[in-house]
């Protein structure tokens, strides 16, 4: 029988506040593993500029996934545009995608006319729900990167997401595009919130 010792960082509650120690727990287990990529949700930015701030002199691609155009706010982005004009000047990948686990489905669950539940959303729900918000956030940012081509199939990623802002999950994962999703794996958990 063989076997590895990792450490598993719990935060005491989900939030922005977990964000700096998130991106420095993502990096020392990215540089344990020899991982090249992060795949990081950021909303407005700053979840960006934290794990940009962490990898700075690393041999660590970053990729950072936003909201699609019109997620709050129909023809809007959220993501500023001169922060994702910057970013890429400075190496880091910007990328926004339609929600996998929530895009199309929530105009289906969320009309009274339609109502119910779908697959997806039970996916989406399990892992909301049964282990943290950040790691649905994290797995479906990876999906969309797998969809885009800038992560495979093949590699092992670093993937973070967070609960309503900042990041509190940090995961190693084995990505799949979203027609492939159950062969997605989710290696290892690095850090969640462990009360939610």
């Amino acid at each position: 029988m063989s076997y590895e010792a990792k450490t598993t960082y719990y935060f005491d509650s989900p939030g922005p506040q977990n964000t700096s120690d998130a991106a420095k727990f993502a990096v020392e287990r990215a540089e344990a593993l020899g991982i090249k990529k992060v795949v990081v949700a950021s909303t407005k930015g700053n979840t960006a500029l934290e794990f940009q701030k962490a990898i700075s002199g690393k041999d660590i691609e970053l990729i950072v996934v936003t909201h699609v155009v019109g997620f709050s706010k129909p023809g809007v982005w959220e993501f500023p545009k001169d922060l994702s004009d910057r970013l890429e000047s400075e190496g880091v990948r910007v990328i926004k995608g339609t929600h996998a686990l929530s895009g199309l489905e929530k105009a289906i669950t969320g009309n009274a006319k339609l109502g119910g539940s779908s697959g997806t959303a039970v996916v989406a729900e399990t892992l909301r729900r049964t282990i943290a918000i950040g790691l649905k956030v994290a797995v479906e940012c990876s999906l969309i990167a797998a969809d885009q081509g800038i992560v495979s199939p093949d590699e092992e990623i670093i993937a973070a997401g967070g609960t309503i802002q900042g990041c509190d999950t940090v995961c190693v994962l084995k990505p799949s595009n979203t027609s492939s999703y159950f062969a997605l794996q989710v290696r290892e958990i690095v850090a969640m919130p462990r009360n939610r």
